[in-house]
């Protein structure tokens, strides 16, 4: 899956120790050992195929192997001595955030070291905030976190990002002024980006050798952590004609804010197991706006994938239907036209066709008059004798070749 690929990537790139823990065993048709070789082909090649990589067997439905995992994470902190002091403020990783109703932004973090208390105020990336209530795993309201303890968090003022720290802080004054210059200072880096115009940015396109179609969008999703899997999937999407630009990407509701951001610059809405605002609806169908709304990622990435194909205009090819030899010229009311034989194939009344002397190209045009004896027809194929006439031409001479084709449309591809 999009999110245990993820996942392996984040722990390579932080050196960590992996455990895999393969669910859905008691199931017939689990296929151990197909997963294995799959962990192998992504540089994690588990002990019983001469690997490093510690791997159990379990069943979240039926408790099979979870045992197991718990003896193995224990002996794996004790052979890498892992250890975290209970004491002092708490400090811990956000590893899940969303919006709940009637909860505001909440979070699940893991205590990494001290003590997370119920009440206490902290800092997380550039906001303040306070413990108003902590969950366990249990869905039971706790009053402290110890470290390697997972909880969900309310009381935070706004979403914040999956890998963010939490800090716990002596005081809410404290929590907010140091909220406070961290906001100053991004909004200071902010300003010191060099800003370019548009026309700068047509003149980049044209000096990068072209004008690639970009597919803008707006996503919005249910979790944050889905923000980040979703964008770096449709990012991954390979394409040398098409461009994905991410005008935003949160977690929480579709908002009137999202909307009026896609319509001024004509992206597409896309909704991730979240719902849309009344006002928002209402605000999208005035203004034309799309919404799309998904519950399985990988029907998004494909729709996605359609989206930047329909952006490519289709190819247009020629289709070589046959070839006529000119035996004779005669005259004709308005000017002159070509006594053939079908050598190939067959010629169309409404078909293109072009006049070939000594190999060149000599005139390209529609056929204005396809005649077998006195009767105008649509159609002569091989081995017949039949009248043509191209558009204007008159110039034809006995040798030339007819070559008669279609255009077809062909769809690009990425």
């Amino acid at each position: 899956m999009p999110q245990t690929l993820e996942a392996i990537e984040h722990a390579k790139r932080a050196k960590k120790t992996v455990i895999v823990a393969i669910n859905k065993c008691d199931l017939e048709a689990a296929n151990v050992m197909h997963v294995k070789s799959q962990l192998a082909e992504k540089g994690l090649q588990t002990t019983d195929f001469g690997g490093d990589t510690e791997c159990v067997e379990i069943s979240a439905l039926t408790g099979k192997g979870v045992d197991e995992l718990l003896d193995l994470l224990a002996l794996q902190a004790e052979v890498l001595e892992l250890k975290a002091n209970p004491k002092g403020p708490g400090r811990a990783s956000i590893i899940e955030a969303k919006f709940q109703q009637g909860r505001g932004a909440v979070a699940s973090v893991i205590v990494e070291t001290g003590t997370l208390k119920s009440g206490k105020p902290f800092i997380c990336g550039p906001f303040a905030g306070k413990v108003k209530v902590l969950i366990n795993d249990r869905g039971e309201t706790v009053k402290e976190a110890t470290p390697g303890t997972p909880v969900e968090v309310i009381g935070f003022e706004e979403l914040p990002r999956v890998g963010d720290t939490l800090v716990e802080m002596d005081s809410e004054r404290a929590a907010k002024k140091l909220a406070t210059e961290r906001q100053e200072e991004l909004r200071a880096d902010r300003l010191k980006m060099p800003q370019k115009s548009r026309m700068e940015d047509i003149l980049a396109h044209a000096n990068d050798g072209g004008s690639k179609a970009v597919l803008r969008l707006v996503l919005k999703t249910d979790v944050q952590g889905s923000v980040e899997a979703i964008r770096n999937a449709i990012l991954d999407i390979e394409s040398d004609k098409v461009d994905v630009n991410f005008l935003g990407a949160a977690a929480g509701p579709i908002t009137e804010g999202d909307v009026q951001s896609a319509s001024s610059s004509d992206a597409v809405l896309i909704g991730f197991n979240t719902k849309v605002e009344a006002k928002a609806a209402r605000l999208a169908k005035s203004e034309g706006v799309q919404i799309k709304l998904y519950s399985v990622v990988y029907e998004l990435i494909d729709q996605v994938r359609e989206a930047m194909l329909g952006l490519l205009e289709p190819e247009t090819r020629e289709k070589i239907i046959g070839h006529a030899d000119v035996r004779q010229v005669f005259k004709v009311l308005k000017g002159k036209a070509a006594g053939c034989y079908i050598r190939d194939g067959k010629v169309h009344r409404k078909a293109h066709a072009r006049v070939i002397r000594d190999g060149i190209p000599i005139f390209d045009g529609k056929m204005s008059t396809l005649r077998r004896f006195t009767e105008e027809v649509q159609e002569v194929k091989v081995g017949l004798e039949c009248g043509i006439r191209l558009g204007d031409f008159n110039d034809y001479l006995e040798g030339d070749v007819i070559e008669c084709y279609d255009l077809e449309k062909i769809a690009q591809t990425l």
